[in-house]
């Protein structure tokens, strides 16, 4: 059977594929994926400190690009594009990608399994997402390694939910190491990673107020917040890739 494909060719951003899909082109393209029985995919959630992890890596440019599905997790994505003459239409931030999926599991009956956080962390978000009428099928927290646990043995114990959908809710690098090496393996059709929003659903963080998503500094609430965890992420990163983007527009130029 075809594999259903993202409804706009990819774009290149700063040398990196980002899809440029709406909100509701992605959620329409992971359930045509979850229906369509094909095979098992994947969605990179890509932001600035992805792309300027992969400025210096080919591999990991490679890597990104074997993704079923990447859009712009981060406004600040969308500026850049458009100033380097590839504009994506908008972001399509991960907390919001998991709630319309979550809403789709409501409408029909998709299976979702819960990967990341704390026990009671990813517990708490399991009983929210049951009380909206969401299928959860399955939930482990987010430190199977400390548990002595393989990622092969981690993608079994999701695989035997099978699942239609796995919210993968850990850090990078290893959201993507686990994802990519193994979504076949947990027979899932899609895997989506969602970082920290298990986080915000169960209460534990807060998401910036509209006005400051708008602005696009929703990096800065979340710095407040965890200002020793994010620092070197969104300072020296946000850094890193304002340059990356001046220096390909001078280029450009």
């Amino acid at each position: 059977m075809r594999t259903p494909a993202p409804t706009e060719p990819a774009n290149r951003l700063l040398g990196t594929r980002v899809d440029p899909l709406t909100m509701d082109q992605t959620v329409r393209t992971i359930e045509e994926l979850i229906e369509d029985h094909s095979g098992h995919h994947n969605h990179l959630a890509m932001n600035a400190a992805k792309l300027v992890a992969a400025s210096h890596d080919q591999h990991l440019v490679d890597k990104f690009a074997t993704a079923t599905v990447v859009t712009a997790d981060g406004q600040s994505l969308v500026w850049a594009s458009k100033l380097l003459g590839a504009p994506l239409p908008e972001r399509v931030a991960g907390i919001d990608l998991m709630d319309r999926l979550v809403d789709a599991s409501v409408a029909k009956g998709y299976r979702i399994y819960l990967l990341g956080a704390t026990d009671t962390v990813v517990r708490q978000v399991r009983w929210r997402f049951l009380a909206r009428g969401a299928n959860v099928v399955g939930f482990h927290n987010g430190f199977w390694r400390r548990e002595d646990m393989t990622d092969q043995q981690m993608a079994d114990e999701i695989a035997r939910s099978n699942p239609d959908i796995v919210f993968v809710g850990v850090p990078s690098p290893l959201k993507e190491d686990f994802v990519f090496a193994h979504k076949d393996r947990t027979r899932a059709r899609i895997c989506v990673g969602v970082g920290g929003s298990f986080d915000v659903v169960a209460g534990i963080t807060s998401r910036a107020p509209r006005a400051v998503q708008r602005l696009g500094m929703e990096w800065f609430w979340r710095l407040v917040q965890e200002p020793r965890r994010m620092f070197k992420r969104y300072l020296v990163g946000n850094s890193k890739f304002v340059w990356l983007v001046v220096r390909a527009r001078w280029n450009r130029d």
